[in-house]
């Protein structure tokens, strides 16, 4: 009997090994473990709760230290709940992890084509590699983390497909399965910094490599960052040795962490955001976070005032104390030790006086940065300069001291003459009050009476005026032209005073021309809302005909939306705030203003942005007035945008409010999208339009695809598909299935309304708009020029 117990223990030995090695003749059991070679870490199977059914998982976890710290895990979504499972080594050398039932939880499947001979070794570096007989690894735990990054991890982000490697916290702190909050490397900032999400929105952000400090802690952490022309990576080495590591809490702190044998417990020397205004945008544009002090607080840019008017309110930032003003009306301050604001055009292979100069010369751009990543950026194949410019808002900016670098920010106040009079401003003011008297005179002959009579007190004649703003847009020359329409061209006018203005210059002799003044004139004049792009003054002389505008120095919303290299500068929340603002623009066309007005050209080209990245809806030339009781109107001459206008309107001539619905949601599924109307069908998966490849994604519930990968990452994905619901509502063929825009407004408003079920639309646009072609009806939109695209020249 004695024998017998001696071989039942020698047998037990055999299978409760801590060998580092795993092979397809010693699986792995409960109770078991592999060991790696230094006794730094352990792989087995554990429990974190004391049910009477264990759920089992199997991990890594430090072996030399008292407390049980996991650092890797295969099953961390579907814990095995049988007494009993196994970690074996297959015939064909995949690693699989089964139940009692032979269920298979988990597996590395097919990596090597008929490979044979394949262990699981665990390294002295943490990580499980799947290792050939000739030593090649074809697999590792350390390219697959879950909450914690070990030293020579690749934390990678391929800016070419817009990919990155994600490390996601657990739910709780006895539940490993994935939870709210994952870190990751950013694909829209080109891999430049790392970000903390929670679901799609951004919780924190690490800043961008500045060259300064990399890993932007302490001087026990070197880390190496590598650029090979398509993908980005960074890793650590500890000094120290390898019991570090960062760790991605539950909450979602990211914690670099150091064992203390001393105190028997992790110390950690870096924690992120933890408590206070670290977390993302927490202090409003253009505000910044002030972490040098001994409380951490929100701070005012310098040249900036609190939006809500006094210190210490930053729900909605800063802003200026002064309008910006370019061409001569600004200059850039220096603001050192800056972790610099989110949302750059990143910039490649300049100088710093290059990089200034790109900024300095484009009215849009309100700040730019430089670095030399040089000492710490290998394989670059870019070169290892950074050139970051930024265009509208500044936000999740940060005073780090030391570890920053410099921010040049665009103020007002360049030195201008200020006794020298301003006659083109002062033209403009006198020629607002009088806007109003347009509404009763409908001849050009009025409009000229009206600009002489009332700029007689203060300007001499007329003449003086226009030969003020032909002087103000270098008379007229090209390289101050914005765009050009069917009613003439735009320019660029900077005023004496620095003020920027945008110039419509009608074609000469163009009938229709007069007729775009007269109307825009006699209904702009007439409205005023946040949304609505501003007149501030006309003028006539002779046979020319100008209509002066507020300049906008962002680009109109097409050409960020479309290009793949301003993209990044859109992310979901301030295309969400676009869709709102353009929906409060027309409802206050269609319901609030003093005339129901039809804009019957609603397209991204005249959706205009703010330095702030607000929408102006622009371009009412062919807008129509209804009367109070007016419900549609029809017209044989068919005007507008192809692919915006509604079916009755591009068929019948018939329009209304809803034709402007139609219009919108056209405009907010290309928002949602990145995608234009007149997309090529094969970026519309061969669906015939736009409408059709969001209806059928939308219908099969998978319209999670149609949002633009530029920011799916990142979006709310809750408001993304409330906003493809409603598009589709707004383009339903039926007027009286369209809603009204105070029903689209008070759905945005708010992700819980309830919301109609939308009617498939008959994809119309192709095949109606051939027969129009052929009939010779389609007219295009008599103004495409947009107001306010600046390029540097």
């Amino acid at each position: 009997m004695a024998a017998l117990h001696a071989f039942i223990f020698l047998f037990l030995i055999c299978f409760c090994y801590s060998d580092d090695r795993l092979t397809s003749l010693t699986p792995l059991y409960p109770g078991d473990k592999l060991i790696s070679n230094d006794g730094t870490f352990a792989l087995g199977f554990f429990s974190l709760t004391n049910d009477s059914t264990p759920r089992l998982y199997l991990g890594i976890w430090y072996n030399n230290i008292p407390e049980r710290t996991y650092v890797w895990i295969a099953n961390r979504d579907d814990p095995i709940v049988s007494p009993s499972a196994e970690l074996a080594v297959t015939n064909t050398s995949d690693l699989v992890l089964s139940d009692s039932r032979r269920r298979t939880v988990w597996a590395t499947e097919n990596l090597i084509a008929g490979g044979v001979g394949a262990a699981g070794v665990l390294q002295s570096s943490g990580s499980f590699v799947l290792q050939l007989r000739n030593g090649t690894h074809v697999w590792q735990s350390l390219d697959y983390p879950t909450d914690t990054i070990l030293p020579n991890f690749k934390l990678w982000t391929n800016y070419k497909a817009h990919v990155a490697v994600r490390v996601v916290a657990w739910k709780g702190p006895q539940d490993p399965s994935a939870g709210d909050f994952a870190l990751s490397g950013d694909p829209s900032s080109w891999g430049l910094q790392i970000v903390i999400w929670r679901g799609r929105s951004r919780s924190w952000r690490s800043g961008v490599w500045n060259g300064a400090a990399a890993s932007g802690i302490t001087r026990f952490i070197y880390s190496n960052i590598v650029d090979d022309g398509e993908e980005i990576y960074a890793t650590y080495n500890a000094a120290g040795g390898p019991t570090t590591h960062w760790k991605l809490d539950y909450t979602g702190s990211v914690r670099f962490r150091v064992w203390n044998n001393q105190s028997s417990s992790w110390s950690v020397l870096f924690e992120r955001p933890g408590n206070g205004c670290l977390h993302y945008g927490a202090c409003g544009p253009f505000g910044y976070c002030d972490i040098t002090g001994r409380v951490q607080e929100c701070k005012c840019l310098d040249g900036f005032e609190p939006t809500d008017g006094f210190a210490g309110n930053f729900s909605r930032g800063c802003r200026r104390k002064e309008a910006l003003a370019c061409g001569g009306g600004s200059h850039f301050l220096t603001l050192p030790g800056m972790k610099v604001p989110d949302m750059f055009l990143y910039i490649r292979n300049r100088s710093f006086e290059e990089c200034a100069a790109e900024c300095d010369r484009n009215c849009s751009c309100t700040a730019y940065a430089y670095a030399n990543l040089s000492t710490i950026l290998t394989m670059s194949a870019s070169g290892t300069s950074r050139c970051l410019v930024w265009m509208g808002e500044l936000l999740d900016a940060e005073k780090a001291g030391d570890i920053g670098e410099n921010l040049y920010l665009r103020l007002a106040g360049s030195p201008v003459n200020n006794n020298k009079k301003k006659k083109i401003a002062m033209a403009i003011k006198i020629v607002l009050p009088t806007m109003a008297c347009l509404l009763m005179f409908t001849s050009s002959v009025c409009l000229i009476t009206i600009c002489k009579s009332r700029s007689k007190r203060q300007i001499n004649s007329t003449r003086n005026i226009f030969e003020d703003i032909t002087a103000a847009t270098n008379c007229f020359h090209e390289t101050n032209m914005l765009g050009q329409g069917g009613f003439g061209k735009v320019y660029k006018g900077t005023l004496e005073d620095g003020k920027e203005v945008a110039v419509k210059r009608l074609s000469k002799g163009s009938e229709q021309g007069i007729e775009q003044l007269r109307n825009e004139v006699i209904l702009i004049a007439s409205l005023q809302h946040k949304n609505l792009v501003r007149l501030l003054g006309c003028c006539i002389h002779e046979d020319e005909k100008l209509l002066i505008y507020e300049y906008l120095p962002n680009k109109s919303l097409d050409k960020f939306l479309f290009d793949p290299a301003m993209k990044s500068m859109l992310d979901w929340s301030k295309r969400f705030e676009i869709i709102k603002g353009v929906a409060r623009g027309i409802l206050y066309l269609h319901q609030d203003s003093r005339m129901m007005i039809i804009h019957r050209d609603l397209k991204a080209s005249n959706i205009l942005l703010d330095a702030e990245m607000n929408p102006k809806i622009s371009d009412f030339g062919i807008a129509r007035i209804f009367g109070s009781n007016q419900q549609q109107a029809s017209t044989r001459r068919v005007v507008g945008t192809y692919g915006y206008m509604s079916p009755e309107y591009a068929m019948e001539g018939i329009f209304s409010v809803k034709s402007d619905t139609y219009s919108f949601g056209i405009l907010l599924l290309e928002i949602v999208s990145g995608l234009k109307i007149s997309s090529p069908r094969h970026l519309l998966m061969d669906y015939p339009s736009l409408t059709a490849y969001a209806w059928n994604l939308w219908k099969d519930g998978t319209a999670r695809d149609f949002v633009d990968t530029w920011v799916l990452e990142s979006c709310s994905l809750d408001e993304a598909l409330q906003c493809i619901h409603i598009g589709l509502l707004c383009v339903q063929d039926s007027p009286t299935d369209r809603p009204l825009m105070s029903s689209v407004v008070s759905m945005l408003n708010n992700v819980a309304m309830p919301r109609p079920v939308p009617r498939q639309p008959l994809f119309f646009a192709q095949r109606y708009y051939e027969a129009l072609e052929a009939r010779g009806d389609l007219e295009d939109s008599v103004n495409n020029a947009s107001l306010s695209i600046l390029e540097g020249r």
